[in-house]
């Protein structure tokens, strides 16, 4: 007889600078083994789990959302805090393991995510960065922000976003997705200046949230023009749009539910 499952979800933000990626990895260092690893020192019993957003090598999250499964009794005696503190005691120091909340039973935190939101940092100053190097992409060359919104308007709404992909995951899968908004602003952190592109979408490729930055980037130093950006879509191959933008300078902002 199959035993019935409470579900709860973590919330964690991490640094991803250390890890091989989220996903499980043979002999990696990875945000989703480390996770597994602790639940299995806490229950006595191999912990699979669900993420929001399966990130790439370096790549940051603020918000990501962890489901798994939790068998009658397990949480018993433990309260939220004493969770956190024992699932942060056995994690390493690139994870922050901030909420953990029951839910509904079969909760998904990938398939019930309804958006999620990815911030991209650039820093625009002459001057090498010195706070924020391990979490933006250096470009010291003015960027034409305007040019940019008018290339990212040929990407709002549902499209295949084939050629913003990583061409071997793209291989026999869907790669239609509905990204609704893509905006602009300038930020000050820890005294450098920021252009912050912030994308939100219902899912994302591999790579996509990079590709599409890089490709506006393109745009902004005025390599490009706009409405090569609507070429680049049309195209649906990966060697039509420009470089993936560094891992480092993306975060995982915020997932919707």
């Amino acid at each position: 007889m199959q035993v019935e499952q409470a579900t709860y979800s973590l919330t964690l933000a991490y640094d991803g600078a250390p890890f091989a990626g989220f996903a499980r990895q043979p002999g990696q260092l990875t945000v989703q083994g480390e996770l597994e690893h602790a639940l299995e020192l806490i229950f006595r019993r191999p912990v699979e789990t669900t993420c929001a957003g399966r990130t790439d090598a370096g790549v940051h999250a603020l918000c990501q959302v962890v489901s798994f499964g939790v068998l009658p009794g397990e949480m018993d005696g433990r309260s939220p805090r004493s969770f956190l503190r024992s699932m942060n005691a056995l994690t390493c120091d690139g994870i922050s393991v901030r909420e953990v909340c029951e839910r509904l039973a079969g909760f998904s935190a990938r398939f019930d995510a309804k958006a999620r939101e990815y911030r991209y940092f650039i820093c625009q100053q002459e001057a090498p960065p010195i706070f924020t190097t391990a979490h933006s992409w250096h470009i010291s060359q003015p960027l034409d922000v305007a040019a940019m919104e008018a290339g990212a308007a040929h990407l709002i709404g549902e499209h295949d976003f084939k050629s913003f992909c990583m061409a071997a995951s793209a291989v026999g899968k869907p790669t239609c997705r509905n990204v609704s908004e893509i905006c602009f602003s300038r930020e000050v952190i820890m005294g450098e200046p920021q252009l912050v592109v912030r994308v939100v979408g219902n899912a994302f490729l591999h790579s996509m949230v990079r590709t599409i930055v890089g490709t506006l980037v393109l745009v902004g130093r005025g390599k490009r023009r706009a409405d090569w950006v609507r070429d680049v879509l049309a195209a649906r191959d990966r060697t039509a749009a420009g470089e993936n933008a560094p891992a480092q300078g993306l975060v995982l902002w915020h997932v919707e539910y």
